[in-house]
């Protein structure tokens, strides 16, 4: 009898479809395995744990790759500015373009891995493969770095880039092989041979692109330059052609995943966005340290002859730094708190939030090189002032793409702000004041170290010293800010209200004696 019910079972779950061998998330045993094929288990599993792995490690590569820029050395009688345009200036917008191509690929694996819910060995291994070649690409980025004009840092790029979009190529495939590992509304669709083929065309765009900016590596190297910024802006030029293509030859009916498309308004998953952002500001603020450690532990044969073994006495020439690396402690630290609050606010997160956040990030990734100039020179030189000029500038713009986050959620609040936030509302008010806290703190002192640049570096510390306490006492003032508002509009609401009814009786007077 048991021998007969198996094959019964055997023979049943050979007659189910593959539809309706889709199983919730939500519905996954404690162990972490689902259950399968006439219910019994097999070695799929839930996804989230790889999935916060993929999330440290490319935040990590993302934030590593501003090392070669932080660590570009400048002499102390060379010019700031003459250095900039000759060394520092490339390597920044290189930084820059791969900080923001790497976050492309972190998105691309968001909405991947929206599709595949589950996950085996072989996609967990297949996973691995493509962590391990994003790995490899701040050695790419620092070839590119240090020999812009060589093929050979371009295409080593460019080759990491291609594998890593053919990976996930061969992991949709793999997912739809196997429906019981997709998300239940495409596992339940008829459609998934048409979701298939969408998302394998959309994941190969940019192997495409990487493909040609290769080929153009060989004969003209800013051309292939101007290519991979391409990769950064693909979804909205898609989305731009796709409206041109409709404008000429009229709206085309396509089923469309709803969670992988190229439309700015596209969900992203609010949690590996925080958990990205987390892990770059976690990074950056660890790198500050490294400095330290570099730089200001002193020889010890240095201590013994210059300073009669009085360690204390040596310690102190590093005192200007200690005081840099605390600053920017505290501006990372209150850059993640103004993040967390803004997040805390925010209950779906878009395609254009999350490009937008990006952008952000890559400027604070920048800190540890706003960091490593503002001590690097001597006090009162116009390089010390240009460098505490360049950290300003690094905040202000950091903020500012913060700012512009919170400036896209009020534009659909109904659908991405908590329902207790509206506009012109007590919280709202105390949210956009502690948005615009850092720009206008950092725009200030970028003027005064302009007006009084003989106390730049006063001006810059007294900043980074004040806004903690701003920070501190910014519901208070917003409350005392709130209230005075509310008192002068009672007290001009009684004026406007006489005059109405002085109006009223004017027009009834008229009619009277008309």
């Amino acid at each position: 009898m048991a021998g007969g019910g198996q094959e019964i079972e055997e023979e049943v779950s050979g007659l189910v479809p593959a539809e309706s061998l889709c199983f919730s998330p939500r519905s996954s045993p404690p162990s972490g395995l689902t259950q399968t094929h006439g219910g019994r288990r097999g070695t799929e599993q839930s996804s989230h744990r790889l999935l916060a792995y993929s999330d440290a490690l490319i935040s990590i590569v993302a934030t590593v790759m501003i090392l070669p820029v932080s660590h570009a050395k400048i002499r102390a009688d060379q010019e700031l500015e003459e250095s900039l345009q000759q060394l520092l200036t490339t390597k920044i917008a290189v930084y820059i373009m791969t900080f923001l191509i790497v976050t492309v690929a972190w998105a691309s694996h968001i909405r991947l891995f929206q599709v595949i819910e589950q996950i085996d060995d072989v996609l967990a291994l297949l996973n691995l493969a493509c962590m391990m070649l994003i790995t490899f690409l701040p050695y790419t980025f620092s070839l590119m770095a240090s020999f812009p004009d060589d093929t050979l840092g371009i295409l080593s790029f460019c080759v990491c880039a291609i594998i890593i979009g053919l990976i996930q190529a061969i992991i949709v495939i793999y997912g739809f092989h196997r429906p019981y590992l997709l998300n239940a509304h495409i596992c339940a669709s008829e459609e998934q041979i048409s979701y298939k083929y969408q998302i394998l065309k959309m994941i190969l765009q940019a192997p495409a692109l990487f493909l040609l900016a290769g080929i153009l590596s060989f004969i003209y190297c800013p051309v292939a330059y101007a290519v991979l910024a391409l990769v950064i802006f693909l979804p909205y030029l898609s989305q731009c052609a796709q409206w041109c293509r409709n404008k000429i030859k009229g709206p085309k009916e396509l089923r469309r995943v709803p969670f992988y498309t190229f439309h700015p308004n596209e969900p992203l998953s609010k949690e590996r966005v925080e958990a990205f952002s987390d892990g770059v500001f976690a990074i950056v603020a660890t790198l500050l340290i490294l400095d330290i450690c570099e730089d200001n532990v002193p020889d010890r044969k240095e201590v013994v002859e210059k300073f009669n073994g009085k360690l204390i006495e040596a310690l102190s020439e590093y005192g200007p730094e200690f005081l840099a690396y605390f600053g920017s402690f505290v501006t990372v630290g209150l850059l993640w708190f103004v993040h967390h609050s803004l997040f805390l606010y925010i209950t779906k997160s878009t395609r254009l939030m999350g490009l937008l956040n990006t952008i952000s990030l890559a400027f604070i990734g920048g800190l540890p090189l706003a960091f490593r100039l503002t001590h690097e020179f001597a006090s009162n030189s116009r390089n010390e002032l240009e460098a505490i000029q360049i950290s300003c500038v690094i905040i202000f713009l950091a903020s500012l793409f913060q700012f512009a986050i919170w400036a896209v959620a009020l534009y659909n609040e109904k659908e991405t702000l908590h329902h207790h936030i509206w506009y012109g509302g007590r919280e709202h008010a105390f949210m956009f004041a502690k948005l615009s806290l850092y720009p206008s703190v950092a725009f200030v002192t970028f003027c005064l170290t302009y007006i009084l640049s003989k106390f730049s570096t006063e001006i810059f510390h007294m900043m980074q010293i004040i806004v903690p306490f701003a920070f501190v006492l910014l519901r208070i003032i917003v409350q005392i800010v709130l209230a005075i508002l509310t008192w002068l509009f009672t007290r001009l609401k009684p004026r406007t209200s006489i005059l109405k009814e002085d109006d009223d009786s004017i027009i009834s007077v008229n009619e009277n004696t008309s």
